[in-house]
């Protein structure tokens, strides 16, 4: 009758204890941790976790785990519930049919979980701007996606953007669409007085993304993913 055991590494065991910190799915219970300890070379931590029986099926290759802490980031606040209940080890399942039991913990909570309906996209960029993970991406002024990533590109010239589009906004981007910086306010002074253009107060204060199509190329088919 005893579950499946897992072995998960992090970089620290901070929030973490042996015998009562949980495991959850989706906000379900699944499993506990049963050890925390030392990595042989003290480099990382060794969580090990038992799973309920049900469990097994969904400990798959890229199945992947994290530790739920109160966050703030890419003007989001998520965790909030563990400054009462404490810290907890979240899973997202994967789509992969190989099994594991070992796996490498993420530091930082993944922004998209397995499964969400849209797509990822790539873009390249001189710099990161105001951006962060998290920020949003609008499309005529509702939020379409948020920033999933991002890296300095080979020789430092430049940044790579990845932004996931949610379903259904993500059939709007073509191979013609323009994405852009929609940080800040755009100011115009004229006779008829001031005029003040921005996205949202979001942006402006953490930075966002927004794009759209040319009206001679919106016949163009969706772009692929990636």
């Amino acid at each position: 009758d005893k579950g499946p055991t897992v072995t998960i590494t992090f970089l620290t065991a901070e929030g973490l204890e042996k015998g009562k910190t949980k495991l959850r799915y989706k906000d379900v219970e699944i499993g506990l941790v049963t050890d925390v300890a030392l990595a042989p070379d003290a480099s990382r931590v060794l969580v090990t976790a038992e799973l309920v029986k049900d469990a097994k099926k969904y400990l798959v290759e890229d199945a992947r785990f994290w530790v739920v802490r109160p966050r703030i980031s890419g003007g989001t606040v998520s965790g909030l519930g563990t400054l009462l209940s404490g810290s907890y080890v979240g899973m997202d399942i994967g789509k992969s049919d190989k099994p594991r039991s070992e796996f490498v913990g993420l530091e930082v909570p993944p922004v998209i979980a397995t499964g969400l309906p849209g797509r990822e996209f790539v873009l390249h960029a001189p710099n990161i701007g105001s951006l962060d993970v998290g920020s949003p991406v609008y499309f005529r002024r509702l939020q379409a996606g948020q920033v999933s990533g991002h890296s300095l590109e080979k020789g430092g010239k430049g940044v790579t953007i990845k932004v996931f589009i949610n379903s259904p906004y993500d059939k709007f981007v073509t191979t013609n669409t323009r994405f852009w910086q929609a940080s800040g306010i755009d100011v115009t002074l004229d006779a008829n007085g001031i005029r003040v253009d921005t996205q949202s107060i979001v942006s402006i204060l953490i930075g966002g993304l927004a794009f759209e199509t040319p009206a001679e190329s919106t016949d163009l088919p969706p772009a692929a993913a990636d």
